[in-house]
């Protein structure tokens, strides 16, 4: 295996990184938003939504530590190839190969979650129609 072997991961995992980031951006204001909302008046769906957000939050989070997690081996393993350290190299970047499969199974998971939480809202709005 050469250095540029795990070198072609570093654009594919810093995008990766990016889209999760921004998942936790998009999180962070929904959680804010529903707490401003949840301020002025209570709702029933609202606490369905909080554990939601609660279960997202947290697989973001572990999906951002996978991400880091095997962008950190990757790294490892072109500076093991790069001392020629060539069992070392390969071992370490099967391991970012494993962590950033474990990421993105955490991000299946979490947008998973996300449609569940879309499905919230609109059963909430149809209940509405419904009393109208």
């Amino acid at each position: 295996m050469t250095l540029t072997t795990p070198a072609l991961l570093f654009p594919a995992i810093s995008l990766l990184l990016l889209a999760y980031t921004n998942r936790f951006l998009t999180l962070a204001q929904l959680i804010r938003r529903l707490a401003e909302e949840e301020r002025h008046e209570h709702h029933e769906v609202a606490a369905r939504q909080i554990l939601l957000l609660r279960k997202r939050i947290t697989l973001t989070q572990r999906m951002q530590v996978a991400g880091v997690l095997s962008f950190l081996l990757c790294t490892l393993s072109m500076f093991a190839l790069f001392l020629a350290l060539q069992v070392a190299g390969v071992v370490l970047f099967g391991a970012s190969l494993l962590t950033l499969a474990v990421s993105l199974l955490y991000s299946l998971w979490e947008v998973t979650i996300s449609t569940n939480a879309l499905n919230v809202q609109l059963q909430d709005i149809e209940a509405l129609r419904e009393r109208d």
